[in-house]
């Protein structure tokens, strides 16, 4: 389980493709600190520390995981959000996130509004967003301004933009999404009692 609060922003160095599978070595100021094993949500997407050495650790894409995220379209020198995963007793800041990609949403719009910035995101039509709930763009825990049929939009504080990939982010660009749990299971919830 994740938050959505980003540690660090990771610059991928190299793309190995190995059978189906892409492998990421990935810079960041985190990789030191990483065990082999280890859960680690990249861009949202929870994925496996094989390998690692003081400067960079290396995740492997299966081909379930490059079709249903955006993984697919990194490259060398692309910035990836990077977060650790919670540890029971420790402080919530986000929302309860799990690092699962419910699909991948496409940047629609861009307005700075005076201090902040508003983006507007695509999302698949089968999925649901609630004004004022939370939803998790690239692993960063946000809140729903405006939901609308097949969109959405968040607003961005500096910090958030200075410090995650959304700085990086332009007007047609792929995001994962991963919709809030609990607003996942109540549309479940009433999907089967029809």
């Amino acid at each position: 389980m994740f938050t959505g609060i980003i540690k660090d922003v990771g610059e991928i160095v190299a793309i190995e493709q190995e059978g189906g599978n892409l492998n990421f070595t990935i810079k960041s100021s985190l990789s030191a600190s990483l065990n082999i094993d280890q859960s680690v949500a990249h861009n949202g997407c929870c994925l496996t520390v094989i390998s690692k050495n003081e400067n960079e650790h290396r995740v492997t894409a299966i081909k379930e995981t490059l079709l249903k995220t955006n993984l697919s379209s990194w490259k060398i020198g692309s910035k990836v959000n990077l977060e650790l995963c919670m540890q029971m007793g420790g402080r919530l800041d986000g929302h309860l996130v799990q690092g699962h990609v419910d699909g991948v949403g496409t940047c629609l719009d861009i307005e700075q509004e005076d201090g902040s910035w508003r983006f507007t995101f695509s999302h698949p039509r089968e999925l649901v967003t609630v004004e004022k709930g939370s939803i998790t763009v690239n692993g960063t825990s946000l809140t729903v301004v405006d939901s609308m049929a097949g969109q959405f939009s968040v607003c961005i504080i500096p910090y958030t933009f200075e410090n995650t990939n959304f700085n990086q982010i332009n007007i047609g660009d792929k995001v994962n999404l991963e919709f809030d749990i609990i607003g996942k299971y109540v549309a479940k919830y009433l999907e089967l009692q029809k």
